[in-house]
């Protein structure tokens, strides 16, 4: 594509190029100037250049390069999809990208089938912009991006905590507050390298969980909404653990004989998700249908937990 230049003042050719293209984010530019497709007045373009009126800038747009990742066809369950994002309910057992030892059969394998043709390539590839990440074993709301532009605006929202994320979680006791703020730091556990642990200010990277007690069985164990500021690796399930309730069903944090119930499950759904669109700014609300697991704690919600979020 060709951009004649009309700016009034000598402007960079990278930030003239971030006005002028929004479907493309920041560093796609840069990594367009480097890889020399785009030209100023016939020549490689670099990044520090400047551009005036009467300049004339060419962009080729490579065809994005296909993803190591094959599509396959497994059932989504699709909450909300426009040109920009898809937003899906996450099965529990899903994991959502391919890895050593998951090479298929992931959350970005049945998004590539899903979104076939649709997808403008996040960063020159051809897959899904996927910016955060639900463990395995949690059910949820999960959004991932369709072009650049959603990717970038998607990751700023979620690295800037402009986002709202709310979680449902049943524990296997009834924590000592009925509500309360645990701000701690998040690291790798200094003996067990599969977990996650809370460990001393200077280590690790700062986790803050809101958390409120919704409904507490006969048995113990409770129904918590956790309100989630930051997405560190397992913080939710290492924040219960921190106060004394492991969630019900955790393979790495809980002793299955010191739960009251075996679900068969991690008792952890990502039930609300609030962003802004990235294309029209929009506040969007999405919520995943609460599994039926929960039932025997979720029955007792009032109606001011069971709305989706104001």
């Amino acid at each position: 594509m060709k951009i004649e230049v009309d700016c009034m003042q000598a402007q960079r050719i990278d930030q003239f190029l971030v006005g002028r293209l929004p479907e493309l984010s920041r560093s796609r530019i840069q990594s367009l100037l480097k890889s020399g497709d785009i030209l100023l007045n016939g020549n490689q373009a670099k990044a520090k250049q400047s551009v005036s009126s009467g300049d004339e800038i060419q962009v080729v747009i490579p065809e994005p390069e296909t993803s190591e990742a094959q599509p396959q066809d497994i059932p989504l369950e699709v909450l909300y999809e426009d040109a920009d994002i898809i937003v899906v309910n996450k099965a529990h057992g899903m994991v959502v990208h391919p890895a050593a030892g998951n090479a298929d059969g992931t959350l970005v394998n049945a998004l590539l089938f899903h979104c076939k043709g649709e997808l403008a390539g996040i960063g020159g590839v051809e897959r899904p912009g996927i910016v955060h990440r639900l463990d395995k074993d949690t059910s949820g709301c999960l959004i991932a991006a369709k072009n650049d532009a959603a990717h970038q605006s998607l990751c700023e929202q979620f690295a800037s905590r402009t986002n709202e994320k709310r979680y449902l979680t049943v524990v296997q006791s009834r924590p000592n507050q009925p509500e309360g703020k645990i701000f701690t730091n998040i690291g790798r556990h200094p003996v067990n390298r599969l977990k996650m642990a809370v460990v001393n200010p200077g280590s690790g990277k700062s986790a803050m969980t809101d958390y409120e007690v919704l409904y507490t069985a006969d048995d113990g164990t409770s129904l918590i909404l956790c309100d989630l500021h930051t997405g560190r690796t397992h913080q939710i399930r290492v924040h219960m653990v921190h106060i004394g309730t492991p969630i019900l069903g955790d393979p790495i944090y809980a002793k299955p004989a010191r739960q009251p119930v075996q679900p068969g499950r991690l008792m952890l759904h990502a039930w609300q998700l609030v962003i802004a669109h990235p294309r029209t700014g929009e506040r969007m609300e999405f919520e995943a249908p609460i599994p039926d697991e929960y039932a025997p704690w979720t029955s007792h919600m009032d109606d001011e937990h069971s709305r989706p979020p104001a």
